[in-house]
């Protein structure tokens, strides 16, 4: 068994000392935000970074925003002429 199927999330945690912390150290990178994706092991291979995963989700929403159809404009029916 691994040590993850092992953990126990409601388990008591060893003391910790917090006395060295420093407060707010990663409050700026955090309120910039970020945006995580897990890829599949099975993809692992085509997208080894996250420059690999940008570059084609850009070229995806090139193709995407080529394709996409103007929105059609609404006909006039013989009543709204009258």
């Amino acid at each position: 068994m691994s040590n993850a199927e092992n953990f126990d999330p409601m388990s008591s945690r060893p003391n910790l000392d917090f006395s060295k912390g420093e407060r707010g150290k990663y409050y700026n990178r955090l309120k910039q935000g970020t945006n995580l994706a897990i890829i599949d092991p099975d993809l692992l291979d085509t997208f080894p970074a996250s420059a690999s995963v940008n570059e084609a989700l850009r070229s995806l929403k090139k193709i995407a925003t080529r394709s996409a159809k103007p929105a059609q404009r609404q006909r006039k029916t013989a009543s709204a002429a009258q």
